[in-house]
This record gives C-alpha cells, structure tokens and sequence, in this order.
C-alpha cells in the first residue's frame, strides 16, 4: 500500500486541478491523477479545456479575426494593409506555445501549492482506494475523501465514423495543417460555431449541418435571431433540421448524405468536423465495488454539493449534471474542496455564465425570455443596440445587442443575454447582479464608465422600464 492522503482527485482538468489545488491550500494532503499525454510524450496537466478546447480554440478564434480584422476593417481606420497572408502553420506553432505555457504553469501551481502528482490512468477501488495504472504498473493510494474529475470525450456517430485526416472530432480539427476549400461541420453548437468561424475567416466555405429545427435553442430567441442573421452574414451556410444520414470517403474528401425539408440530400467536403456534443468519461474509472452510482444518461449521480451515493467520494464538472463548462467544473472543485475541509459552500447553478467565442461573442446567463413564459413568470424586458453605442462605434462594432430580462412584479434580474464584441467579458455583470439578487434598477442606477462597451447593459437595463438614453423609449419617465 502506497501513502495515504486526505483527498485524491482524479482527472486535472480544469476542474480536478483546482480542486487539488484549493484542498492544499485548505491545509489537506492533497494528490492528483492524470493520464493526459501531451504532444511530446508526456503527461500534462489541464485536461480538454487547456489542450485540446477552451484555450487552442480561442487562441486560433483570436488569431484568424485579426486576420479577417487586416483583410477588411483596417482600411476603413485609415489603415493601409496590403496582401496579408496568414501562415496556418506559424498559427499553430503559436497555439501549441500557449498550450505549453499554461499546462506546465499547472504543473508549477502544483508544486508551490505542495499537491502530489500521480502520473497513469485513476480509478475508484473503493470509498477511501484509488489505483493508479501507469503502463500496467499498478500502485494503490488511500485517501479519506475523493474527488473524480474525468471530464468529456466528444461524441460520435454512426453515420460519420471518424477518419484521420477527413473526418475528425473537435481534437482533430485544431490540428489542421493548411486550409480546407469546403468544410462540413455537424452541429450547430457552441464548438461547431466556433470552429467553423475559424476556418471560415481563413477562407474556407463552411457549412454547418444541424439536425435540430431551431438555431441556439438554449439563447434567448431576439439574440439567437441576430446571432444567426450575423454568422450568415460573414458566410456560414447554417442549414437546419439537416439530419445526416451517411458519408463515404475516397481518401482525399467526404460526401456527406443528409435528409432535410426537401428530402435526401448529399454534399462534397474536403474535411468533415462532428460537433455533436460531448459525454461523460468514466471508462475504467469505477472498480466493481466502487459503489458510485450512474445516472441513466452515463453521468455519475451528485446530489447539490456533488455528492455522491457513496459519502466520501465527490464527482464534479463535465461527468456530472450540468452545462459542460470549465468554469462550471472549476467552481464545483473550490466548493467541494471547502465542504471536505469542513467549511459551509454551495454553488449557484441559477448563475453560470455561457459563451460562444464567435465575432461578435455570443454570451448568456439565466433565463432566456422564452423559459421565463414556458414556466409562467411575467417578464419585463429592456435591449439596446450596439449600433447607438459610441464606443461600439469607435471599436467597428455595432452589430448585436444586449438584452436584460427581469421579474415584471419584483424587478429582480431572471437573465442577461448579449451578442456582440467582448459579450463574454460583459456578462460577468450579469453573473454579479443575480448572485447578489439585484434588481434591473439597480443595474440602472449604477455608474458606468464612458464609452464602454458595458454602456450597453446599463441603458438595456434602463430599457426594462422605457427609460434608456440613447434610444426612443415606448414609456414615459415616471
């Protein structure tokens, strides 16, 4: 039997590395299990969201709309720019150095904050064992409390078997080595958004499959309206209700068979991105008498401070209920990390941030207005227009909107929605307003700095009740 430690977490993604790190803080003995290989042959630390999701994908999102930005925006600034070119293979070395950079950081943040790292594969034996599978060595390490973190794979489908090279998941398509001239992407989400503006803005002819009828069903419809008028406009061909039946494959593109509301249908793509979502990882995870329970969909069953059916282990992040988000993971950690050392937290689920790290950003938190009425509540409503924001002028980018939806009888702030530049920095205003409980008059009443771009939710909030600025208001001032 290896040491013994008072908490053990498994997985250090994004999630798992800062539970271990807020246990150690806490004064708890504290070790974490990761079996990610990184790119040269060794494990790394960060999980999907520093190797392979939230960082690559928005350092190749930054990179490509500044070159889209030099294409056709500078000019109209006064700036002259001539013949750029963008070289995908520099923008990878660039994306790789960053991935570098942040997952040795964890590594660092681990050793200053004294948690031990156990390199190979986790799994729970039992309430208070964990194994470690390190290339068929095997050690045993107890622990008084555990914590899993595995995180999300992508999903795959049937009709669109993975294919080095042609057809490929999320992973593979952070890895392309030039520009593809057509580009499938299946779904419509948050990662095939993202993805295809990337290789759209780099010049490729991008079509988006979407099985569903709706676009962003989970937005509020005003800014899931706007949101898809603006991807049309910079060249996605977003096709609804495209549900995809088969591909085949000739070694150099993929023809892709879809059903929509003119019947069979069949395209040509040079690659192929499936972007359907992700699911639980607990493969080899759980031994026969670990006694953690899965829920019917594959998840492990919590209950709100992530528990699970057995007392001393805790689940947390994209295994668990609840939106697949980094920060989502991250909080869930500190929380659970605070109950094992004895301390009172919870976590507000009512108030988790969303982001589509398209350009313009789209960006929620809340109820969007259509929840608010499927579940009865009367809403009042404010928005206001990035084109009647000065800053937004000055910043080339008035397009989108901020939307502000509140309780018609307490005032009290139910969601914020916004689609447009640094949508996802603005919504932590949001975010703050509905943990603290804050009325639309309070947003209201509260001084922004001018021009900002957060001007925009302080006149939407002042919109809830027709007393915005800088536009024409329905109601009079009272």
């Amino acid at each position: 039997m290896a040491d013994k430690f008072d908490v053990i977490v498994i997985g250090a993604g994004p999630g798992g590395y800062v539970a271990a790190i807020r246990a150690a803080q806490l004064g708890l003995k504290t070790a974490c299990v990761e079996k990610w290989i990184g790119k040269e042959g060794k494990v790394v630390h960060g999980g999907t969201c520093l190797n392979v999701g939230c960082i690559p994908s928005k350092a190749l999102l930054e990179a490509s709309h500044k070159f889209v930005e030099a294409q056709h925006d500078f000019d109209d600034m006064g700036i002259q720019a001539s013949d750029v070119k963008m070289d995908v293979t520099k923008m990878m070395a660039r994306k790789d150095k960053i991935v570098k950079n942040l997952t040795g950081g964890v590594a660092g943040l681990f050793k200053a904050n004294g948690v031990t790292a156990l390199e190979g594969a986790g799994k729970v034996l039992s309430s208070k064992q964990v194994e470690v599978n390190k290339d068929g060595d095997k050690a045993v390490y107890e622990a008084d409390n555990i914590i899993i973190a595995s995180g999300s794979v992508p999903v795959e489908i049937p009709p669109t078997p993975l294919t080095e090279g042609l057809i490929v998941d999320s992973t593979g398509a952070l890895e392309f080595d030039e520009t593809p001239k057509r580009l499938g992407v299946i779904g419509a989400g948050v990662i095939g958004l993202e993805l295809g503006s990337v290789w759209s803005r780099l010049g490729s002819e991008v079509t988006v499959l979407e099985a569903m009828d709706s676009f962003l069903p989970m937005v509020d419809s005003a800014i899931a309206k706007e949101t898809q008028k603006l991807l049309k406009k910079q060249g996605l061909d977003i096709k609804l209700g495209a549900r995809v039946t088969g591909s085949e494959t000739n070694g150099k593109e993929v023809t892709v068979k879809y059903t929509d509301a003119k019947g069979e249908q069949e395209q040509v793509f040079d690659k192929l991105i499936v972007c359907v979502g992700r699911r639980p990882y607990t493969q080899g995870l759980l031994g026969d008498d670990a006694g953690v329970k899965l829920d019917e969909r594959g998840f492990i069953f919590v209950d709100d401070q992530c528990r699970t059916s057995v007392p001393s282990v805790y689940a947390i992040g994209d295994c668990v209920r609840g939106p697949m988000l980094a920060h989502k993971a991250s909080e869930e950690g500190i929380m659970v990390a605070d109950i094992i050392a004895g301390h009172k937290a919870e976590m507000n689920y009512d108030a988790i941030p969303s982001v589509i790290y398209t350009f313009p950003e789209v960006a929620w938190v809340g109820m969007t207005e259509q929840d608010a009425k499927a579940a009865g509540i009367e809403v009042k409503t404010g928005a206001f227009p990035f084109a009647a924001s000065g800053r937004a002028m000055a910043n080339n980018a008035t397009e989108g909107m901020a939307k502000v939806i509140a309780d018609a009888e307490t005032d009290r702030i139910l969601g914020m929605h916004i689609v447009g530049q640094h949508a996802g920095e603005m919504i932590a205003q949001g975010v703050i307003a509905m943990e603290f409980g804050s009325s639309a008059e309070d947003l209201a009443l509260t001084c922004y700095a001018h021009p900002t771009m957060s001007e925009a939710v302080h006149e939407a909030a002042l919109a809830v009740d027709g007393h915005a600025i800088h536009m024409a208001n329905r109601k009079k001032r009272k």
